[in-house]
């Protein structure tokens, strides 16, 4: 049976900073899902199982043949979909075939179904396209589709997929999980998309601790974790009353102690009892009381020790919440309107033609529709960025607009510095307090913007906008959760579920929009 193994794998970056460690596991021919915080070591671990990458100790060994699906590069100019199939000179043989060039010995070696097997590997994922095709004149989600047919069309033992869905629109996403739905050999797949890691046999969870492997799909794994969650904080409640009682027993040997020494201070002073006698018992009872004292830091150190470790079990485990100043918002409050919206970026050809909507206080509406659509284009007219050619837009609330690079913060000034300049009113502790409610405790918040991670980004931005003391009323969010790991992608939702204004999303993530709770779609293009 096909099968990869990782024997004591681990591996470094170049600097030296260790990513894995000692890893065992072994993959065989189901579809798991590869899941885990950015960094530690998803896609590292792919390369390494496809021989990109060299162990710094232990070793893959793969039984059968694999298919990588890397995070999209540029193509070469003059690259095609053929040589993505690796097929350009087998369909240039039946080219020459065809116009009775072609030799004999190429005629007994041709490969008559090809064209028809390539066009049934391109429909599987929602493709049409020619061999021929330029892979730079297709948009991103279709060079992805088309990378994905030429995996499943040399048909290997196992696909390697590193973020198949990312940059796809609704209909790729779909392609790709029917496409895997109906894969027989084995995949594994590194994704945030949590809809297509529903329908995976097994989660395999990345953390700086190791690998841990969990039976069937995302809510199985989601329900696995709840569970290790109640355990930690039973462990913790239980590790805390230890801490109390025995903080409760040796306050009581002290006040044992005192109550002794003063019986014994009163005898001695009425000259009961001889000095020598007195003495004895004196050195006796600080014998005893140092011997009693030092179990009792024993035990309550060894308590503290068992309370912070199963405190930080809970702490990595528990989802992030977070309450929201409120915006103040009205439910009747026409929010934003948009009549009669034109617009395009090649003159004559509108992108966006006599398009009309209303948002009425605080509505969750998601604007959908395919890749190229003009999604991203809408929010640049309202938000004021374009410009349209005809009609008009009026936003009569204050907002902001968050889009993948999180413009709207100075990304050479510390997060502490960007939530000063967008809430001039709040003091410092109103400023440290919000930042802290994001995780962004202490020295966090000295963090300069550029340094940050694409989820501590959005999250630096959410904290910066939404914690201050009068949040905007409305956001606009252009596909936020994409590159996110998943707890980050977690942590957006949490903020956006406490926020109590109207929404504007344009993303793809079903499970995302189902997340923050949005009750309208509008359809474009």
């Amino acid at each position: 049976m096909p099968a990869i193994t990782l024997s004591n794998l681990s591996w470094a970056t170049p600097d030296g900073r260790r990513v894995l460690s000692n890893l065992d596991l072994s993959f065989t021919s189901e579809r798991t899902g590869l899941v885990g915080r950015n960094g530690t070591g998803k896609t590292s671990l792919l390369r390494l199982m496809s021989g990109e990458l060299t162990p710094l100790s232990g070793r893959v060994t793969i039984d059968g043949t694999i298919g990588v699906l890397r995070q999209e590069l540029l193509p070469d100019p003059d690259a095609t979909i053929a040589d993505l199939f690796g097929v350009r000179e087998a369909l240039a043989v039946l080219d020459r075939a065809a116009r009775g060039d072609a030799r004999v010995d190429e005629l007994s070696d041709a490969d008559w179904t090809l064209e028809a097997r390539m066009e049934a590997a391109l429909a599987s994922v929602g493709l049409a396209a020619e061999p021929d095709a330029p892979l730079v004149q297709l948009s991103g989600g279709q060079r992805t589709r088309a990378a994905l047919a030429a995996l499943t069309f040399a048909a290997p033992d196992f696909l390697l997929l590193d973020e198949p869905t990312n940059n796809l629109d609704r209909e790729g996403r779909a392609a790709v999980a029917e496409l895997l739905a109906g894969w027989g050999a084995g995949a594994i797949v590194v994704s945030h998309d949590r809809e297509l890691l529903e329908a995976m046999d097994a989660i395999v969870e990345l953390t700086s601790l190791g690998a841990t492997r969990y039976g069937g799909g995302w809510s199985a794994y989601r329900e696995r974790k709840a569970l290790e969650l109640a355990a930690a904080e039973h462990d913790l409640a239980v590790a805390d009353r230890r801490v109390a009682e025995i903080d409760r027993r040796a306050q009581a040997m002290v006040e044992r102690k005192a109550r002794k020494d003063s019986v014994g201070a009163k005898k001695g002073a009425r000259g009961d009892m001889p000095r020598i006698l007195i003495g004895a018992m004196k050195r006796r009872a600080e014998e005893t009381g140092g011997a009693g004292a030092r179990l009792a830091d024993k035990q309550r150190d060894e308590a503290s020790s068992a309370a912070a470790a199963a405190r930080e079990r809970v702490e990595v485990l528990q989802p992030f919440k977070v309450v929201q100043p409120p915006t103040g918002l009205l439910p009747g409050k026409i929010v934003l309107r948009a009549d009669g919206l034109t617009f395009g970026h090649v003159s004559g050809e509108p992108l966006i033609d006599d398009f009309s909507f209303d948002l009425t206080g605080p509505e969750r509406v998601a604007i959908t529709g395919a890749n190229g659509s003009g999604k991203s284009t809408l929010l640049d007219l309202i938000a004021g960025r374009l410009a349209p050619w005809e009609g008009s837009v009026r936003v009569g609330v204050p907002f902001a607009m968050f889009d993948q690079e999180v413009a709207l913060l100075d990304r050479d000034a510390t997060i502490l510095d960007n939530f000063r300049r967008l809430n001039p009113v709040a003091d410092e502790n109103a400023c440290r307090a919000a930042l802290a409610r994001y995780m962004f405790r202490a020295d966090a918040a000295l963090q300069t913007v550029a340094t940050l991670s694409g989820g501590q980004l959005l999250r630096a931005g959410l904290a910066c906008v939404l914690g201050g003391p009068t949040p905007p009323q409305l956001l606009l969010l252009d596909e936020p959760t994409n590159h996110l790991d998943i707890d980050s992608i977690e942590t957006v939702e949490a903020g956006l579920r406490g926020y109590d204004g109207a929404l504007l999303v344009v993303s793809h993530d079903a499970a995302f929009l189902d997340a923050i709770g949005v009750t309208r779609r509008i359809a474009i293009g």
